[in-house]
């Protein structure tokens, strides 16, 4: 059984700002969907990188626009949460409870070598339990913060590497992100607090998830960006250039 780090939680989960997170701590543990027969049933669980902008949402309101199968979710995410503080908090209890087809897991951008092994060993133990409740293990790969932007690549190897452990989903969103910015440098995809992402940021984030839970082209998605229910004033061209960016980077990435 593996035992509790000692480490610092903001070690474990990246450079988060303390006054951001105390002012999320107010959507901490939202549940944004209730479980009900039918659809992807997708339970997501993280931290402020999964509801800030809310995400799940936004994943529900596309494959609502192209008329594909409804997203039935829930979102378990609490402020600077890691899986070991999820795992602590009775989160098995949640992933046995109802019938999930998918849990997608993430939490800081784990890049050191030492946050690379907490995610791996608390992932491996997060799907033993998802698999005895019949259901597969994804990891959302986030992004570190923008003073850390070179270690990109080490975030992705360490959320790709968990994915392999478990023979799991991996949603390279972040790996999105750099993509995008290879097309467009000057596109905002950090939010104010350079860590958390802006609406445009999750709704690329967003389209990553919906290409690989979805297994269909982000392209196929309408030229307008909605996040969070909000439209966002954002020319067609932009949208179509983050769709295709998030088209590369799930087929050259992404593990179904």
């Amino acid at each position: 059984m593996p035992v509790r780090s000692v480490l610092p939680r903001w070690s474990r989960t990246g450079p988060l700002l303390l006054a951001v997170a105390l002012v999320l701590l107010s959507c901490a543990g939202a549940s944004t969907g209730l479980p009900s027969a039918g659809g992807r049933r997708v339970l997501f669980v993280g931290n402020s990188l999964t509801y800030v902008n809310d995400l799940p949402r936004t994943l529900r309101d596309m494959a609502r626009s192209v008329n594909d199968t409804p997203l039935v979710f829930r979102t378990i995410a609490k402020a600077n949460y890691a899986l070991e503080d999820h795992w602590y908090d009775g989160i098995a209890s949640a992933i046995a409870r109802d019938e999930w087809d998918l849990v997608v897991m993430q939490q800081g951008p784990s890049s050191l070598p030492e946050n690379q092994e907490f995610l791996r060993v608390w992932t491996v133990r997060l799907d033993s339990v998802a698999r005895t409740a019949g259901a597969r293990s994804a990891l959302y790969q986030v992004w570190p913060a923008e003073q850390f932007i070179t270690s990109f690549t080490a975030v992705r190897d360490s959320y790709r590497n968990a994915a392999i452990a478990v023979s799991g989903m991996f949603i390279p969103a972040g790996e999105a992100w750099r993509a995008a910015w290879a097309r467009d440098a000057s596109l905002a995809l950090y939010g104010g607090d350079a860590f958390h992402p802006s609406e445009l940021g999750t709704y690329l984030a967003a389209l990553v998830h919906f290409e690989m839970i979805y297994d269909r082209p982000a392209t196929d998605l309408p030229d307008v960006a909605v996040v969070n229910g909000r439209t966002l004033p954002v020319p067609a061209a932009t949208v179509a250039l983050l769709q295709e960016a998030a088209h590369e980077t799930a087929i050259a990435w992404g593990i179904r």
